[in-house]
């Protein structure tokens, strides 16, 4: 057998233009920017409200997957903005400005425009969550079905939206390892950090309710009902096409 030739070279055109505007939309904003962006567009479609406090920024690092110093600076500019208001003292902290001052941070653009992104990666989170949800009631252990219940419970308690996503985030990763197939876990976490990257604050009654989704999918899942489970797996994202920003123009009904 001959030796396989060499690939051609890719020219120049047709390379990713790593720096260049395909390189577009969230992905050219800085650290800090992303910070701004999505907590201004919260305030701006009421998610948080005028004198709703913020989590300690450990929370909020977490949660928005970026180093404490940069949510610091963050939250710092956008009290400069007229978005935030700080307060000290024992009840003091970061605040929602009373009368916050909307449309100042343009950064959020790069949010808005991405919506037609943001649909493709909740419908392709749709196919995979269905379909982990199928497998998991199929194959989830005892011991896991405990375990998620435990996460559901923490969920119903938790007293702010940062400390909220962290456990969601737990949750859905182990309902993956429930599958028993690595794949599927891979595959699922991959989508589930896509979506994440367009995370927004949301009040905690809103989140309280998604929960109770997260609770009639483990009694399917239980129950060893596959068809129960995809149905609410299916709700329970599909939902996502209105209750995030992508479909939000006001504050979201309670």
């Amino acid at each position: 057998m001959s030796p396989r030739a060499p690939a051609a070279p890719i020219p120049d055109s047709t390379r990713p233009a790593l720096t260049g505007p395909a390189l577009a939309g969230i992905r050219r904003l800085s650290a800090i920017d992303t910070v701004r962006a999505r907590i201004a567009m919260a305030v701006e479609l009421q998610l948080l409200r005028p004198g709703d406090g913020l989590p300690p920024p450990a929370e909020i690092a977490r949660a928005l997957a970026v180093s404490e110093i940069t949510v610091k600076r963050g939250l710092t500019q956008l009290a400069r903005e007229g978005v935030l208001e700080r307060r000290r003292g024992r009840n003091g902290g970061t605040l929602v400005a009373q009368s916050p001052q909307l449309g100042r941070v343009s950064e959020t653009a790069a949010y808005r425009d991405a919506a037609s992104e943001v649909h493709d990666v909740i419908d392709r989170r749709l196919l995979l969550e269905c379909g982990v949800a199928h497998l998991a009631a199929l194959s989830a252990t005892k011991k896991q079905v405990a375990a998620l219940r435990d996460f559901a419970t923490r969920m119903d308690h938790t007293e702010t939206w940062a400390d909220f996503h962290g456990l969601d985030e737990q949750f859905h990763l182990l309902l993956a390892e429930a599958t028993r197939l690595p794949p599927a876990k891979a595959q699922y976490e991959i989508v589930l950090r896509e979506l994440y990257d367009y995370y927004l604050p949301y009040p905690m009654a809103y989140l309280r309710k998604s929960n109770r989704e997260h609770h009639d999918l483990i009694d399917a899942i239980a129950s060893r009902d596959p068809a129960a489970a995809v149905d609410v797996a299916r709700r329970h994202v599909s939902t996502l096409h209105k209750s995030m920003f992508v479909g939000l123009s006001k504050a979201p009904v309670a």
